[in-house]
């Protein structure tokens, strides 16, 4: 399996974190769910991540799992857990920029941080980026979508199916990044769909382009990260309204890890890497 190779920015930090021999851990936090499917998601991909982290000049990375609702370990007990001299890097398991990583992280970090001597860098959420776009194809793929086939793409319309949030903001990522979806890649539409919060419904995206008279299928793409009732709910509500396929959650694909290695090292304190940059 060929994996995305990794950008000059990039492989210069992993070539300073080498050198320097620097390890601070990783904080994973995904928002948990009452589903076991999730949190077992979620160890598949931190396993990932670990294993794409000696590509990176990372190998050995302490990468640790934390959850802010339903699972176990709790934000604060992740990084209450980090010993040493408290540096960590928090990398939020979200998608969009939306009221769990603009509030609810910075306040449990600050809390945590009030309790014990920590030294936190929070980095940001995972979307967007465009290994994101990457994740969602290869899921469309093993969906039995011709994902990789332009003229399949140019017949074919794309719900791009988020979970929907109070935050104006973040459904305009998702909607954002479907348009861009639907300029680079060649589909012949990509239109954004929301389980909840926002509209459109996904099944009411998928109608709407039935009913538009498009020249080819209309597909779902679920952009979440693990499976749960919002997966469910997005895969149901698109198969009754017609669509030809839906693609299961993003998951443990390396794309998605390797998006995490990124923004942990654009989260490491420089002062990290500075003196060797200085030699340089």
């Amino acid at each position: 399996m060929r994996h995305p190779r990794l950008n000059s920015a990039a492989q210069d930090r992993a070539t300073l974190n080498r050198a320097a021999g620097n390890r601070t851990p990783l904080v994973a936090v995904a928002h948990g769910s009452r589903d076991p499917r999730a949190a077992a998601t979620v160890s598949e991909l931190l396993a990932v991540v670990r294993y794409r982290a000696m590509a990176w000049g990372l190998g050995g990375l302490d990468v640790k799992a934390a959850f802010l609702d339903h699972c176990a370990p709790s934000l604060p007990q992740a990084l209450s857990a980090v010993g040493g001299d408290g540096a960590c890097v928090v990398v939020p398991l979200l998608l969009t920029a939306a009221y769990h990583s603009k509030a609810d992280i910075p306040a449990k970090i600050a809390a945590a941080s009030a309790a014990t001597p920590l030294d936190v860098s929070c980095a940001g959420p995972l979307g967007p980026h465009p290994l994101l776009l990457a994740a969602l194809e290869r899921r469309l793929a093993e969906a039995g979508v011709a994902a990789r086939d332009p003229a399949a793409r140019s017949r074919t319309s794309v719900v791009l199916a988020a979970a929907g949030s109070s935050d104006p903001a973040a459904n305009a990522t998702i909607a954002a990044l479907a348009a861009r979806w639907q300029a680079t890649r060649g589909w012949h539409a990509v239109v954004p769909a929301y389980a909840s919060a926002a509209g459109p419904r996904p099944d009411e995206a998928v109608r709407a382009l039935l009913a538009g008279g498009v020249p080819g299928p209309v597909v779902v793409a679920t952009y979440l990260l693990a499976p749960g009732y919002f997966a469910d709910k997005i895969r149901a509500a698109g198969l009754g309204a017609g669509a030809a396929a839906v693609s299961p959650a993003l998951g443990a694909a390396p794309d998605i890890a390797d998006v995490v290695l990124e923004r942990y090292l654009a989260a490491v304190p420089a002062e990290l890497c500075a003196p060797l940059a200085a030699r340089a």
